[in-house]
């Protein structure tokens, strides 16, 4: 049972949106690319593991704190008699390891020992299931996705599993018993409620309002609508949508990007440039909006 479903990141949506309507820099660049692969990383292995049809409780991307320590835990598994954590990486191209233990990419680059991540994260975890007055074996696993990647003088460490590995790990897991009882439905609640919302070390990148490209991003390729015909926009890639929709995921974005802004009919119509009818603008609004009647203050709320 997936208690916790892995959704997007607020720091991959805020970058995904902002990567559309201005430059970004080459380490905002290199950081979203990072950002899209390890999510996609994780992804796949949530694929696999719901391949394996257990009864076992899930709880994915867990952001938890103890004693001001923050920590992140991609993936969780509650089974009978353990409790299984996987720390997922989505590395591609060739790696290596020096005696001293230090992690390099091939050009020589140093790169965070993951493996230390890892412990990091047990530790901390083992902290707070003891505060909270629960007792259970943990094993803890760094997982590799990616086909692509290699490690040369790659250590002997049972907690590695590398992408050779993944069909023999994954039938091993399968054979783990996965009886759930309420304490088990107790504990995943316990950890549900504990997580934070947001990690205060997000790197969100600065933006204003002004340096961003207004204007209605085609939901497949990305590029701005050029052309509205009636109720439909029509984008160069063939891609065809209703307005309505359009205008509400133009919305949504705003409102994450911009959240101490207030949604109203002319802040909407230009934010979605492009659409000219300010009385489209508002008939959209009034239909998924409440409206906060205030004079010139009027604007609209979520319902």
């Amino acid at each position: 049972m997936n208690i916790k479903q892995r959704v997007e990141s607020k720091e991959l949506k805020v970058y995904r949106i902002l990567k559309n309507r201005k430059v970004l820099t080459v380490k905002e660049a290199e950081h979203l690319d990072r950002l899209e692969k390890g999510y996609e990383g994780e992804v796949r292995v949530d694929e696999r593991v719901e391949k394996l049809s257990k009864e076992w409780l899930v709880l994915n991307d867990l952001q938890l704190e103890i004693n001001n320590s923050e920590f992140q835990i991609d993936s969780v598994i509650i089974a009978q008699k353990t409790f299984l954590m996987f720390e997922i990486k989505n590395y591609e191209g060739d790696y290596y390891m020096e005696d001293d233990g230090q992690w390099y990419y091939i050009n020589g680059t140093q790169i965070h020992k993951p493996v230390s991540q890892l412990e990091r994260s047990e530790v901390l975890l083992r902290r707070l299931l003891r505060d909270h007055d629960y007792n259970i074996p943990i094993e803890s696993y760094l997982i590799f996705v990616n086909p692509d990647f290699h490690m040369y003088n790659a250590p002997r460490n049972p907690k590695i599993i590398f992408p050779n590995q993944l069909n023999r790990f994954f039938d091993k897991l399968n054979k783990v018993p996965s009886y759930i009882s309420e304490h088990h439905q107790k504990l995943a609640h316990k950890l549900f409620l504990l997580q934070k919302k947001e990690s205060r070390f997000k790197k969100i990148p600065k933006y204003d309002y002004e340096e961003l490209r207004k204007g209605v991003t085609c939901i497949l390729c990305h590029c701005f609508y050029k052309k509205i015909e009636g109720s439909t926009l029509i984008c160069a890639c063939g891609n065809i949508e209703e307005v309505k929709f359009a205008v509400l995921r133009c919305i949504k974005e705003y409102r994450l990007l911009f959240p101490n802004r207030k949604i109203t009919t002319s802040n909407i119509s230009e934010w979605c440039n492009g659409i000219k009818s300010k009385r489209t603008i508002q008939r959209i609004l009034s239909n998924n909006f409440k409206h906060i009647l205030n004079g010139k203050s009027s604007h609209f709320i979520e319902k």
